[in-house]
């Protein structure tokens, strides 16, 4: 099978991490691939912050999850009052993705760019998880301010990153086929 087809088929949402710190020969390679991703008019419109602060982490997890905990959406209420839950899966490293608030698509870029990360993750042994739930503290000014954004970018999500645990490995997902017609 083509090796890209193989990481894509293969990748799959991280949930437990190795305490070790990765490398930074392996952030700049997910970084990199995160750049190379495809973006309406070439606007490139993406800022990354790389955070391996675990205060800071554990700090946000707390905040998202005591925002969470007071939504009217039942699930999110209830995985906010989970007192094991982490928000980013005690990931050493956490990478937040904004986007230029004047860009023409910011948010589909910047998902460009954050599927490539997963995908180059995966490929260089780290294990991810797209973390959208930490919109949650985006919702704070004082909080999005620890990010130390560029003046005109706003945050959309994370990716959590690490070492996978090789003992806890998820299992494969049945994907759903009927997904597509076709017009010829």
């Amino acid at each position: 099978m083509n090796e890209i087809i193989n990481v894509i088929k293969t990748r799959r949402s991280i949930r437990r991490f190795l305490p070790e710190q990765i490398k930074d020969e392996e952030i700049q390679t997910i970084i990199e691939a995160a750049i190379h991703a495809p973006s309406g008019h070439n606007e490139q419109p993406w800022h990354f912050t790389v955070i391996q602060n675990k205060e800071l982490i554990d700090h946000f997890s707390n905040v998202i999850k005591k925002l969470m905990a007071e939504s009217e959406v039942e699930w999110i209420a209830s995985m906010g009052r989970n007192e094991k839950l982490h928000i980013f899966y005690n990931a050493p490293t956490v990478i937040v993705v904004s986007g230029r608030k004047n860009a023409y698509s910011a948010l589909i870029d910047c998902s460009a760019a954050t599927q490539n990360m997963l995908l180059a993750a995966h490929s260089i042994g780290l294990g991810s998880c797209w973390i959208g739930l930490i919109r949650f503290l985006f919702k704070i000014e004082e909080e999005v301010r620890k990010l130390a954004l560029p003046e005109g970018y706003e945050p959309f999500f994370a990716v959590a990153l690490g070492y996978p645990d090789p003992t806890k490995q998820p299992r494969p997902i049945e994907r759903k086929r009927d997904v597509v017609n076709y017009i010829k």
